[in-house]
């Protein structure tokens, strides 16, 4: 099997995808099917059929999102500061080349601009095509799909955008940039004065430390910063944490939009959603 499939091994007549967290656990999955595999210009993008979580993306060799769980990250992500700002027009995705968050921002018939900006154009073609179940094949005329860094992109805005979501992978390599405070003021710079962020901010089990830099980061830069957690099978230790930064708002709109389709989101989880377990009150000492 080619060097970059070397996390796919076949034993007694089985596929199975090796996920290494750190070097302490591994996490396997048994796969029906190797659907597409391709070396883009950044990395390994592989869609794999697995038998307990459907298709998934698979990005050097780490599970990335699947058909089976993907809805829920992706919901958490965007819907949450959605529903906290009262008339979101402009929204500036940062990654998810998988185009789910894009697909619930899509949701909302108030929303007029939907920015999605991805390194990697290879990963959104792969899921458009091969991974339906999360990115729907979106389509929708107010996503603007465009390809460069997002580092670098949001730089060049000032009091743009209304909600702006950090759909990041792991902090390794050029995702590392996605996680430092100079990227998180720029994002405050490119907000509005009312502006929201979101971010995905790693497991508070396996990756604490990064939940609270994450955190004091954005505390740092934002008056009202808030941490909510989801509960996602597919990512280590199951348990995922958000970090909210908000520059007025503190809680969810009173005009909440109606008939929007959800798996997992609704008024309950959002309003639980920020009850955070005592050991993630020490770790963040809110």
């Amino acid at each position: 099997m080619e060097q970059t499939m070397s996390y796919i091994q076949a034993k007694d007549g089985a596929l199975w995808l090796t996920e290494d967290e750190r070097e302490n656990l591994k996490i396997s999955y048994r796969i029906k099917e190797i659907i597409h595999s391709e070396e883009s210009p950044f990395q390994h993008v592989t869609i794999l059929d697995s038998y307990d979580f459907g298709r998934m993306l698979v990005l050097d060799g780490v599970v990335q999102t699947t058909s089976m769980d993907g809805f829920i990250y992706n919901e958490m992500i965007s819907h949450i500061p959605l529903r906290f700002h009262p008339n979101p027009k402009r929204v500036l995705i940062i990654g998810g080349g998988d185009c789910g968050a894009a697909r619930e921002v899509a949701k909302y018939a108030n929303v007029e601009q939907i920015d999605m900006v991805e390194l990697d154009e290879i990963v959104v073609k792969v899921c458009k095509e091969h991974l339906t179940e999360v990115s729907g094949n979106l389509s929708d005329p107010r996503v603007h799909f465009i390809y460069n860094d997002g580092v670098a992109y949001v730089k060049n805005y000032e009091n743009y955008y209304d909600i702006i979501i950090v759909d990041s992978s792991d902090p390794v390599g050029p995702a590392e940039q996605l996680f430092e405070l100079d990227f998180y003021r720029n994002l405050h710079r490119a907000l509005k004065d009312d502006g929201i962020m979101v971010c995905q901010s790693q497991s508070p089990v396996f990756h604490a430390d990064i939940m609270g830099q994450t955190h004091r980061h954005i505390q740092s830069l934002f008056p009202v910063t808030k941490v909510y957690t989801a509960v996602v099978p597919t990512y280590p230790g199951g348990l995922w944490s958000f970090t909210m930064g908000s520059k007025i708002y503190d809680k969810p709109a009173e005009n909440q939009p109606s008939g929007i389709e959800t798996k997992y989101v609704n008024t309950n989880i959002i309003e639980a959603c920020f009850q955070l377990p005592e050991f993630m009150i020490e770790k963040l000492r809110i």
